[in-house]
């Protein structure tokens, strides 16, 4: 018998934070010198990744999460159903909370994010979230 905890484990975490560290390199973090790299997988299959980019007004700076998602759609869309994120010494972090609203919007059903707790799903890290349907009312 496989446990749901099992079949997170097998995720291609090793994968994925090896490209999040790579990404630190394409960070530009100068006001907080806190480089974030960040890593997922899409439906399809494609690695993505993503750095933060601050901006001198910080209200607009760009999580590592965003510009993942941008890269998500940017090469042809879908969702994600592995994500991670490193901070600058490549230690998994965990995203934020607008972050985790903003991987919530674009996640497939059982998506996992590797914590510093080990892998947990959506589901786990923003527990009855806010979402679509709650706009739309479907």
């Amino acid at each position: 018998m496989t446990s749901k905890n099992a079949s997170l484990d097998q995720a291609p975490w090793d994968r994925l934070a090896a490209a999040a560290r790579e990404a630190l390199g394409h960070s530009y973090s100068p006001y907080s010198r806190y480089p974030v790299g960040a890593a997922a997988l899409a439906d399809d299959g494609r690695l993505l990744t993503g750095a933060n980019i601050e901006n001198a007004s910080y209200g607009v700076t760009l999580c590592a999460e965003c510009s993942l998602v941008s890269e998500l759609f940017r090469t042809g869309g879908g969702t994600l159903t592995e994500f991670i994120c490193v901070n600058g010494s490549g230690e998994v972090i965990m995203p934020c909370g607008r972050c985790r609203q903003l991987l919530n919007e674009h996640r497939a059903p059982e998506l996992r994010i590797m914590t510093p707790l080990g892998p947990r799903t959506m589901d786990e890290v923003l527990p009855q979230a806010f979402g679509a349907a709650n706009v739309t009312g479907g």
